[in-house]
């Protein structure tokens, strides 16, 4: 029976897939921007006493215990398949998002956030691993970029329900309200195949039901190191441009630029606007020209957008249409990210895919539980602004870096390759 993949056309069932993924992914990246959302708006620090050390902590936890779920989710996704551990790992980041309203202080806090943080690393990757694994080739690129788009979903449903719903309710049932979306791994459960590469690699003894040692072992072994350590330091580049700028820019234009909390909105709104746009003009242009060309473009588009709404902010005439505008190429260079998912999918073999995408993704974003450390540390000796302008070096540092690993445009992925093709 010819693999899901080897359609020559887009089935509809390829859309339920990727529509049951999106979904998993808009809120499992929701749930993990929402605190920084509910600082800033809500009486959560003065309600638990937290310092803004303390809050610096809470926001790096999730982001360091999403390599936990990484490791583990996509480990565990090569080993019994794709749909089960979708399904546990929505479970896992939801209930951590209801534990986090049922907060009582600082360790309580912390400690839910590092259940949301395992759940939210694992579900990315598995989530990945199965779009990648089932749609035509010809369009990866395309849904790969589609499935990531969420991140943008994810923000606007952040920025509204922190910005605008959460003072009105409570930081308290912004979370657990927040937990809801645990309810469509019922429609998963019911509705979504398994992923048939891995079946038919798992089959063929190709996938040799790997464990946690094993299959990192694999990735650092001598076929596959040198794929390992570029894919990691491309994404690592490209999380830090990411972060730096994300978790501390509603605080920078609220308290640094003395913006209300409306302005802000309307500000993040553009960045959520142009992230749309450059997610679907990504996924096209990559199909069409290629995944390192595309990226690199992308990123010196995003690279220049955060220049001039950080150091540059006076020169775009602070609030202003054409700071806007700026924020707008911030967002549509971070149609990059459409790369990753793709890219991680292509360059390792199916029987490490769903680790290599759940250790290299959360990894780069797990240790940047350091970001919102050194912004707070430049913001002490300069201004916050200068904090998150260091995303510029970062963001074209990846653009370079992509150079260094096999162009995989229209690559198969048939379930029975022995290894990846390397650089």
């Amino acid at each position: 029976m010819p693999l899901l993949s080897e359609s020559p056309h887009v089935l509809p069932i390829h859309r339920k897939i990727l529509g049951f993924a999106f979904i998993g992914w808009i809120f499992d990246f929701y749930d993990l921007l929402l605190l920084s959302f509910l600082v800033s708006s809500t009486t959560l620090t003065k309600d638990l006493a937290l310092s803004r050390e303390q809050v610096s902590v809470l926001l790096g936890t999730a982001l360091a215990f999403t390599a936990v779920g990484g490791f583990t989710g996509g480990a565990l996704a090569d080993r019994y398949g794709r749909k089960p551990l979708l399904m546990i790992t929505i479970l896992v980041y939801s209930a951590g998002t209801m534990l986090s309203g049922m907060a009582t202080g600082f360790w309580t806090l912390m400690i839910a956030r590092a259940i949301t943080g395992i759940g939210v690393g694992g579900e990315w990757a598995v989530a990945h691993a199965l779009v990648g694994e089932t749609v035509p080739p010809q369009v990866r690129g395309r849904y790969g970029s589609y499935l990531q788009s969420g991140s943008a979903f994810a923000r606007f449903f952040a920025s509204m329900v922190g910005n605008l719903l959460a003072p009105w309710i409570g930081w308290r049932a912004a979370f657990m309200l927040s937990a809801l979306p645990a309810l469509i791994v019922v429609f998963i459960r019911r509705q979504m195949p398994e992923s048939d590469v891995w079946m038919r690699s798992v089959k063929a003894g190709v996938s040799r039901r790997l464990g946690y040692v094993a299959a990192l072992g694999q990735m650092l072994g001598p076929a596959l190191r040198k794929t390992t350590a570029l894919a990691l330091t491309v994404t690592t580049f490209n999380m830090a441009a990411y972060w730096f700028k994300t978790i501390w820019l509603p605080t920078y234009l609220h308290e640094t630029r003395g913006l209300s909390l409306g302005d802000v909105a309307w500000l993040l709104l553009m960045d959520q606007i142009g992230s749309l746009f450059g997610y679907v003009a990504f996924g096209y242009a990559s199909d069409r020209f290629g995944r390192r060309p595309s990226f690199t473009a992308f990123s010196v588009i995003k690279a220049i957008g955060l220049g001039m709404v950080t150091l540059g902010w006076n020169a775009a005439n602070g609030y202003s249409v054409t700071t806007f505008g700026f924020m707008l190429l911030v967002g549509f260079g971070e149609g990059n990210w459409g790369c990753i998912g793709p890219l991680l999918n292509e360059v390792f073999p199916t029987s490490v895919r769903a680790a290599a995408l759940g250790i290299i993704y959360n990894t780069a974003r797990g240790v940047q539980f350091l970001a919102p450390v050194v912004i707070g540390m430049v913001a002490a000796r300069f201004t916050f602004g200068a904090g998150i302008a260091l995303a510029v070096p970062f963001a074209l540092l990846a653009g370079a870096m992509v150079w260094t690993l096999p162009e995989t445009k229209g690559i198969r992925l048939i379930g029975t390759e022995p290894r990846a093709k390397t650089a």
